[in-house]
């Protein structure tokens, strides 16, 4: 499906607006009267809301997988995986942290075959991540401490970075970077 500039305007106002009142309140017209358009103009563009929806969900989640997959299957050290993992979530809440917390917080609204998609990606995306975590137990570069507690705590702060990060106004993308990785990997002792 081809994207318009239109439409990945509908989609960028649709996201924020998502973060704003959750999915479930907000209504095409909403999405219209914030681009200052009619509500009939938007399906010239877009089907329906749960259209918007999937196009957020499924890009971000697919972003997710394909680099976790290339991740995976790169020739480094687990500590070096993590940190491209790090950074991968960083670099999203980054570029688009509207359409994050819309994949956090609305994914369940997704219906049918893009549910069970979105689903099986995520599965799939903390199963690599757990394959990564026991690897890096096995071969001794991270403490012998439970997989799971790893994944909880690591993937629970990155998930929700992007709530705390546009309230941090005195931190520049430079020292996020560096600092998160240095305290998920490092610990503050």
């Amino acid at each position: 499906m081809k994207i318009t500039d239109r439409k990945t305007e509908i989609i960028s106002v649709s996201a924020q607006l998502f973060k704003e009142k959750g999915y479930s309140a907000v209504t095409m017209r909403d999405i219209a009267q914030a681009m200052n358009i009619k509500a009939a103009s938007l399906y010239n563009h877009i089907k329906s809301k749960q259209e918007i929806l999937v196009l957020i969900v499924i890009e971000i989640a697919e972003e997710f997988t394909n680099v976790m997959n290339e991740i995976v299957s790169a020739d480094i050290t687990s500590i070096q995986k993590i940190e491209k993992v790090i950074q991968l979530h960083i670099d999203i809440t980054l570029r688009n942290s509207d359409a994050l917390a819309c994949l956090n917080n609305d994914w369940m609204h997704l219906t049918d075959n893009e549910l069970h998609y979105f689903i099986k990606m995520r599965e799939e995306y903390e199963q690599n991540f757990r394959q990564i975590i026991k690897k890096g137990i096995q071969d001794k570069e991270i403490q012998n401490i439970n997989p799971e507690v790893i994944i909880f705590s690591t993937l629970s702060t990155l998930r929700t970075l992007y709530l705390w990060y546009n309230k941090s106004k005195n931190l520049n993308e430079a020292t996020l970077r560096k600092n998160m990785s240095q305290v998920l990997l490092n610990g503050i002792v």
